[in-house]
């Protein structure tokens, strides 16, 4: 074999260089080359050398019904696949250390065996002993998961066109080598090499394969970017430690909506599926200050999350602005949209803005519920017992239209919410519940709260 050659790959963009520089070339970005080793392969192994030529398929003549999707037990599983695990896909699970991935991807194994398929689990982190363990943990054990603690990606590769399972799992992808590659596990060459290889088996032999990714502390995926582009679907398991409900997002899936998520809740025997997920995202206290509720879609499903915050006047200078759940940025915007339509200054108070059970809300329905929330900690006010708030806020502090209105609100009904804070003309009647249509931040303070003084502080 030739002398291998060197070049520096951005970890962020997948580009390469011939030299190393403090910043990439190509994105721009800065501390992100890495050195790859590239060893030459011999002529005869070049271009699929020794294998069959290709033959190309009419699309119109391709049979879909050969292969369909592999249903999993749980729907909350299937959801963020896009209805079912695709043959021949290639899945990334990514998510902080602790967070539950093999605790998930067994339960994922033992759903995937239960019609009598063969399941082989690759695990490069632990022992066959210690995945034994945990399945005794979980009820799961079964005959059909097959267990292999193994790192040498050959020997993985040969199991799995040995045993022909229906499902292939590698944990991890970091801790896997390809002894053909002069390199470190975990290393960019190394990764993108073993996921390459692992996709073309999967595609190859329309073998599912779900490798497990680590995170770093910045919260990205260990390893290049190139990584995230090779596979078919990425998920991440989302939730604190300390949290009983983990949420499964779809990052990313060729097969399926990247907006649908699955949650699970964790307890001593694994994993659980939540079915009902706005029933267990909303506190049974009641209507108490700074707490407000409002609908918010996750895909093609509305769910009932509670805001909450809480306002303290602050002892130092500048005052804290802390939010969990929410985009920090939204909320400095929400605050000066108070201070300067509204007339609520929180300049010298700390604000702490939550989403209760771990949720995370990304979209704009949220402004006005986390104005109103804001806004009844400065006046001592809770919004009445049933009624929930819906709507965006732009920066004159008008309330703005948010997408698929009708199904927040029937949502909501359903529940048995019977009163809702709305932008102008965007619905009409409905019965069963009363519609409050508002047409700015100041008259939805006066009407959410009304029969507290306007000049209230904390």
């Amino acid at each position: 074999m030739s002398k291998p050659s060197l070049v520096f790959v951005c970890r962020d963009c997948g580009g390469e260089s011939l030299r190393w520089a403090g910043q990439c070339p190509h994105c721009r970005a800065w501390n992100t080359l890495e050195e790859l080793q590239l060893a030459r392969r011999p002529q005869a192994a070049r271009a699929g050398a020794g294998r069959p030529s290709a033959v190309p398929l009419e699309l119109s003549k391709i049979d879909l019904s050969d292969n369909p999707r592999m249903r999993l037990g749980w729907e909350e599983l299937n959801r963020p696949l896009g209805g079912g695990v695709v043959p021949g896909s290639v899945i990334l699970l990514a998510g902080e250390p602790g967070v539950g991935k093999s605790t998930l991807l067994m339960h994922l194994a033992v759903q995937a065996s239960t019609a009598g398929d063969k399941v082989l689990y690759a695990s490069g982190e632990e022992s066959a002993h210690q995945i034994g363990l945990r399945a005794r943990r979980l009820g799961a054990e079964t005959s059909a998961v097959w267990l292999l603690a193994e790192t040498d990606l050959d020997r993985i590769v040969a199991a799995a066109e040995l045993e022909r399972p229906a499902l292939l799992i590698v944990d991890s992808i970091q801790t896997v080598a390809d002894a053909s590659v002069d390199a470190a596990p975990g290393s960019v060459s190394q990764v993108r090499d073993c996921a390459a290889r692992l996709s073309r088996l999967a595609k190859e032999s329309a073998l599912p394969v779900v490798l497990v990714g680590h995170v770093t502390k910045e919260g990205s995926i260990a390893g290049p970017r190139v990584l995230e582009h090779m596979v078919d679907v990425v998920l991440s398991l989302e939730g604190e430690r300390q949290q009983e409900y983990r949420i499964l997002r779809a990052q990313k899936n060729r097969f399926g909506s990247t907006e649908e998520i699955g949650v699970f809740a964790m307890g001593e025997a694994g994993f659980s599926e939540v079915q009902d997920p706005g029933a267990a995202l909303i506190s049974e206290l009641g209507p108490t200050p700074g707490s407000v509720i409002m609908v918010s879609l996750e895909g093609s499903r509305p769910l009932l999350v509670e805001i909450q915050t809480l306002v303290s006047s602050t002892p130092f200078g500048l005052p804290r602005r802390t939010a969990t759940g929410i985009d920090p940025s939204r909320l400095q915007m929400v605050i000066a949209v108070l201070d300067k339509r509204a007339g609520l200054s929180l300049s010298s108070s700390d604000v702490f803005a939550n989403v209760a059970g771990g949720f995370r809300v990304a979209e704009p329905a949220a402004d006005l519920p986390l104005a109103l929330s804001l806004a009844g900690n400065l006046r001592e006010a809770a919004l009445a017992a049933g009624c929930i708030a819906i709507g965006e806020l732009g920066l004159n502090g008008e309330v703005r239209r948010v997408t698929q209105l009708e199904r927040r609100l029937t949502e909501a009904q359903r529940r048995g919410f019977t009163r809702a804070l709305i932008p102008r003309g965007t619905v009409h009647a409905r019965a069963g519940i009363d519609l409050v249509e508002v047409r700015d931040l100041r008259q939805a303070i006066a009407l959410a709260f009304p029969g507290s003084p306007a000049g209230a502080q904390t």
